[in-house]
């Protein structure tokens, strides 16, 4: 079962702005600057499906320190207004100071709620709205779709970026079953300390695969999903990228927490590994991250969709009555 971090003194109530400023690369300043590129190419991929134009206002969900919002005044300039939404106040405050250094601060409205509230946003005020891996975080999708749904104009415009977890969890789940018919002795020993560290980090039964947010949906039910609440012209691509790991050292690999609010492998093994069991599932992961065997994946969805205007809703409900005999 996926066990929470332990809190650092720096920020002891919020493992979102810790994840993002410091535990995804572990301390690591290269690796930062990699992962940010990356991140970037995400971050322009969902402008790519905005539409935005200047004098629009954009809604950002899951706002973050400022990824897609700064990226948006790039794009169009100081015209468009930008509502920054997130749940962390640290990260709120940090994309504050931010826009007061690009002296954007009169263009932006800053708000610390969930993306299943939004409150503070009206009913729909907003041309575009965008989000990169929030509803991954989300128990109640729906309620947070309808939000995205209530806030934006009629005609408005949704793009998002979503990570899709369920692969690796599935993987997971079935060593899970694998180890329950095979014996405990030597012959499954690294398997199965492989099974333990990776359970702390991600769902590994198919019970917590369905109950879990990260990891209960696919890119077809976002599809899904949003045709529910009310979208349409829906779009979604799937992207899958597999490279050789940018990460260049071991120590900064044992600090990386793969996800928020989940253990570095290092804090894994020291608390629930003996030192007997370190050594030997050290041994076995590090021949394997020097060698040109490991690799990484990202698996995003990138869906848009547009809500319809009242014209349009209306002659979509009429499109939908039962077809007319042709006798």
């Amino acid at each position: 079962m996926i066990k929470n971090i332990p809190q650092e003194k720096e920020s002891p109530t919020d493992p979102w702005s810790q994840w993002l400023l410091h535990r995804r690369h572990g301390g690591d300043p290269k690796l930062q600057t990699v992962i940010l590129g990356l991140v970037n190419r995400i971050r322009d991929r969902v402008l790519d499906g905005t539409d935005l134009q200047p004098g629009m206002v954009l809604v950002d969900v899951g706002s973050g320190d400022g990824l897609i919002p700064f990226g948006a005044f790039e794009r169009v300039g100081p015209s468009i207004q930008v509502i920054f939404t997130d749940i962390s106040a640290p990260l709120i405050e940090r994309a504050k100071q931010l826009a007061l250094e690009r002296e954007l601060q009169d263009r932006c409205v800053f708000l610390q709620t969930p993306a299943e509230e939004l409150e503070g946003v009206a009913s729909e005020s907003a041309d575009v709205l965008t989000s990169r891996a929030v509803l991954a975080y989300v128990g109640d999708k729906m309620k947070a779709l309808r939000q995205f749904h209530r806030v934006l104009k009629p005609g408005g415009r949704i793009s998002i970026g979503e990570p899709i977890n369920r692969d690796a969890a599935i993987h997971l789940a079935a060593v899970t079953n694998y180890l329950k018919k095979q014996p405990n002795d030597a012959s499954t020993a690294p398997t199965r300390l492989y099974q333990r560290w990776r359970s702390a980090q991600l769902p590994s039964t198919l019970e917590e695969i369905r109950n879990h947010p990260l990891t209960n949906y696919t890119e077809r039910d976002l599809v899904n999903f949003f045709r529910q609440v009310g979208f349409s012209e829906i779009h979604l691509e799937l992207h899958i990228d597999e490279r050789k790991t940018s990460i260049e050292s071991w120590d900064t690999y044992l600090d990386i927490a793969p996800l928020p609010n989940t253990p570095t492998l290092r804090e894994i093994l020291s608390s629930d590994f003996s030192l007997e069991e370190q050594s030997l599932l050290e041994g076995k992961l590090r021949l394997l991250f020097e060698s040109d065997l490991f690799l990484e994946r990202d698996t995003v969805a990138y869906l848009t969709a547009v809500k319809p205007s009242v014209q349009a809703f209306t002659k979509t409900s009429q499109n939908t009555e039962a077809p007319k005999s042709l006798s």
